[in-house]
């Protein structure tokens, strides 16, 4: 088995019951940023989860969105590792179009970019959803309890610390791939899929890299890239497995309308035991 490496630290996916339709209906008062492009089908995936996490029957009980993907926005994993260039002005720039268009939240589906998320809410005086933050307070919430989650994640969002800062302070430890692994099962599948490949055709390289992690003591997996539940699923593996960008979603439309409390994003949870 190849070494892990432990960080302090930061969906599985339940049947959704929906959320009533009139409290849909009383909601659909603030429009939805998403500031995306990074990359373009990642953007494209987080829009169809958005869809289908809104209880709605006919057209005009969906959200309103505004979808800005720019896919110049500088590659953050080599921000974070190379010094390469800052994509932190690309994402207020988008930030404030989506704002000056009349988005009344934000929406990031990008993990790494969560990097850069403090300058970008600086600049715009509308609420970004936190993905990573409101993923770490999903696992806190599961039952029962997770003390030991496996992240899956560009190197940059690693190296951040990103999910282990949010959940080292709920007592969660964060487990993550060896380097062999994360630069040749990890990193490869995901710029496979950027690049162009099929989610199954890198398959079994990231359902190898999670069940390292499992084997090393992961109670769940993160698919801490918005590329990665591309190729992996919730019937793929042993232990819960949690989609970020599913919980944002989830989020999101619980934040449109109206609704704060955990008691939604409970509803769209997948219990370990279902996919043993």
């Amino acid at each position: 088995m190849k070494k892990m490496h432990t960080a302090r630290t930061s969906p599985v996916n339940l049947p959704r019951r929906g959320i009533h339709r009139t409290a849909a209906r009383a909601g659909r008062n603030r429009v939805v940023g998403i500031l995306g492009g990074m990359g373009p089908a990642a953007t494209a995936d987080f829009y169809l989860k958005l869809i289908q996490a809104t209880p709605a029957a006919v057209d005009q009980e969906h959200l309103q969105v505004l979808i800005w993907s720019d896919p110049t926005i500088p590659d953050r994993t080599e921000a974070l590792l190379t010094h390469g260039e800052d994509p932190t002005p690309a994402l207020i720039a988008g930030a404030r179009m989506l704002r000056q268009s009349g988005a009344g939240m934000l929406a990031v589906p990008c993990n790494t970019a969560h990097a850069f998320l403090a300058a970008v809410q600086a600049e715009v005086d509308i609420p970004i959803i936190h993905m990573i933050e409101e993923t770490a307070n999903y696992i806190h919430r599961l039952k029962p309890a997770i003390r030991r989650v496996g992240l899956l994640s560009t190197t940059g969002t690693q190296k951040a610390g990103l999910y282990q800062a949010w959940l080292d302070r709920k007592g969660i430890q964060v487990l993550s791939p060896g380097p062999d692994s994360q630069e040749q099962l990890v990193m490869a599948s995901i710029r496979g899929i950027k690049g162009g490949k099929s989610g199954q055709s890198v398959k079994s390289e990231l359902a190898t890299a999670a069940r390292e992690l499992v084997n090393g003591g992961a109670e769940a997996i993160i698919g801490g890239c918005t590329e990665v539940p591309a190729g992996l699923a919730a019937e793929d593996m042993t232990v819960p497995f949690v989609d970020p960008a599913r919980i944002l979603a989830d989020s999101v439309v619980r934040k449109a309308l109206g609704g704060d409390g955990p008691e939604y994003s409970m509803q769209y949870a997948t219990r370990p035991h279902e996919h043993s």
